[in-house]
């Protein structure tokens, strides 16, 4: 596992012409990685690509881990930002409301560059943390945690690890490798009843007043 020290940026960009540069580092970064890989993915390549020179590169970016952390985390963000837009309006709502929009707006996210996805998950070594785990985490935390409040800290770490893998492995799959599937939306449904099924008989039970002996 790569440090957290070693995929930190050397700076960050205040100015325009600085975020201009480093947008053009994260997009050849993005683009050698989908057309040859990440082992193809060198510094020099990556300068090259983006019309700059390694000295520039180095100025905000120590190594190939730390521009490979960047562009992750800002494919993560513009997903996350997806999920979190559809579902900002939504806290209140009822289960069966909220499961099937953030299923759908999993699949939405993970669609915003499926090859980009696909090459970090299978390709790249897995670095400190995961941005989108996370989150998502405590997005259902705090919403299954307010549904519901007599969850146990313990019991409510292990229903969301459950639902947070599974839209996660699912959506991922169907976008990545069996697009074709969610052309009729019964493989999303197929997603949505399960997961359902699993969260309310859940939520019902952990309701339910324990019975006196």
């Amino acid at each position: 596992m790569t440090s957290k020290s070693q995929t930190n940026p050397r700076k960050l960009p205040q100015q325009d012409r600085s975020k201009f540069t480093v947008d053009a580092i994260l997009t050849a970064t993005a683009h050698i990685l989908t057309a040859e890989g990440y082992d193809k993915a060198s510094t020099n390549r990556i300068a090259e690509r983006a019309g700059i020179s390694i000295g520039s590169l180095y100025q905000y970016f120590p190594n190939k881990a730390s521009l490979i952390a960047a562009l992750r985390d800002r494919h993560v963000s513009s997903m996350m930002e997806v999920i979190e837009s559809k579902l900002r309006d939504l806290f209140d709502a009822p289960i069966a409301v909220v499961l099937p929009e953030i299923v759908k707006a999993s699949i939405a996210a993970h669609a915003i560059d499926p090859t980009l996805h696909k090459v970090l998950h299978e390709q790249v070594p897995r670095l400190s943390g995961t941005e989108m785990e996370n989150r998502m985490t405590d997005l259902l935390r705090s919403y299954l945690a307010k549904q519901c409040d007599r969850i146990q800290p313990q019991k409510l770490d292990y229903m969301v690890f459950v639902i947070e893998r599974s839209i996660e492995a699912l959506t991922h799959a169907a976008v990545i490798e069996c697009s074709d599937l969610l052309q009729d939306g019964q493989l999303e449904q197929e997603i949505n009843e399960m997961l359902l099924s699993y969260l309310t008989q859940k939520l019902a039970h952990l309701a339910s007043p324990t019975p006196a002996y």
